[in-house]
Order: structure tokens, then sequence, then C-alpha cells
């Protein structure tokens, strides 16, 4: 059974619209709302009972909203999760495509990979994709080409003993590496993204603490796979 967990901070231009795509292809929405100070209450009110809403204050960061969202959804008996997020760029109509790679691969980690030559793409999301691609595969031997998507399918019965060191952005590569080392398939499949133009995006990634804090991850993730990451795949490979 699925979910999609939608976590949110300051989207409310862009919420609203989000969730009645999503709720065109999945029944059980829940949306993480991440200490926002904007509208973005009221947006979620008028959805009433036909979605779950989390809320907290103050800001906690993304990685955190992804935790809260996977521990309700395994409460609730969900065995996977998809998540989006809830600024636009994604299409709700792909949903169908990440649920069918799923059942193929039930055990998979499925991954919503972005096309990068996209109009209105920011250069610097280019550039962090590659950085943190490269990394990617330092630690774990598997390339990827879009590691920092949010648009992923989670195997929540392949994560229910994982305990996260992170909290912010750098979550979702933190679960990408560590599903890897577990041995859990990596499936990327295309998808569609929508890049507003630059007056009309809004961003909450902090070029400096987040750029800093992802440098750190990299920096620890590089010792633990020499220690633990790349032992733990030859063991399972034998």
């Amino acid at each position: 059974m699925h979910c999609v967990i939608i976590p949110t901070y300051n989207n409310a231009l862009t919420l609203s619209g989000v969730i009645l795509e999503v709720l065109n292809y999945c029944a059980h929405v829940v949306v993480v709302n991440d200490g926002s100070s904007d509208s973005t209450p009221e947006v979620l009110q008028s959805f009433g009972d036909r979605i779950y809403v989390i809320e907290y204050f103050p800001n906690r960061g993304k990685g955190y909203a992804l935790r809260k969202g996977f521990r309700y959804a395994v409460e609730k008996g969900f065995r996977y999760a998809v998540t989006i997020d809830s600024d636009g760029q994604h299409f709700a109509s792909d949903i169908p495509l990440l649920m069918e790679a799923s059942s193929r691969n039930p055990q998979a980690l499925i991954i919503g990979s972005r096309q990068f030559n996209q109009p209105n793409m920011p250069a610097k999301n280019s550039f962090a994709n590659k950085f943190s691609n490269f990394w990617f595969t330092v630690q774990t031997g598997h390339r990827l080409n879009d590691t920092q998507t949010g648009y992923r399918l989670y195997p929540l019965h392949k994560m229910s003993k994982m305990r996260f060191f992170t909290s912010r952005y750098e979550t979702e590569l933190e679960i990408l590496v560590r599903l890897a080392w577990k041995g859990v398939p990596l499936i990327p499949v295309p998808v569609k993204v929508y890049y507003a133009p630059k007056g009309e995006r809004v961003t909450h990634f902090r070029k400096g603490k987040d750029f800093f804090r992802i440098s750190l991850l990299n920096t620890a993730l590089c010792v633990a796979a020499v220690l633990y990451g790349y032992p733990s795949m030859l063991f399972r490979k034998w």
C-alpha cells in the first residue's frame, strides 16, 4: 500500500496545486508542514479530511520533515511512500511511473531522475547535482544521474530500522548512500520537471550553510564507506 508524503516550508503559492494534482493519483496524502510562517496552515485547512497533516514549529529542515512523514506512514501500515516537493517542479502525473517501476522491483528505491536540459534551470542546480553524483559514486561504487531529486518512491519496509544522522537537505543523500550499502537496488526512472522563471522561483537552500553541511556529510560518508560501506557490500556479494 502506497502513500504520498509532501514536505513543505513556505510554499503556500504552489502547495494547493501540488496537493490537488497528487490527489488525482493517490488517496493517501500526508503533508508535513515544517514550521511554515506564510499562509500554509490556511491552505492545508481548506482540504479538510482529504489529507493528513503533520505540523510543528519552528522549522526543522527537510530531512526532519521526511522522518516525521516516514514514521507516520509506517505507523499506518504503508509499505511504500512517494515523496514529492511542494514547489511545483514535479509532475504528479509521473507517480504511476514510479509505482509501476516499484511493482516490478518491490525491494528497490525508485528515483525520479530529472532531465537537466530544461528551460530556466539554475546553473547552480546542475553543478550541485554533479558534485553530489561524484561523491555518491565514490562512496558506493554506483552511478546515478540525479542524486538530489526529492521525487522518489521509498520501500519503507527496508528502512524500518534506519536512524538518520542528518535533518536538512543532506538527508536525502544520506538515505541513498546507506540504502546502497544495505544492498537495496536504486532504480532511476526519467521524470518531467518544471523550473519557474527566476523572479517566481522560491528556494530555501542556503548556499553557504547547506553546502557546508553537505560537504561535512560527504567527508563522514567517505570515512564510513571505507570502514563499513564497502565491506558490507562485498559481504553481501559473497
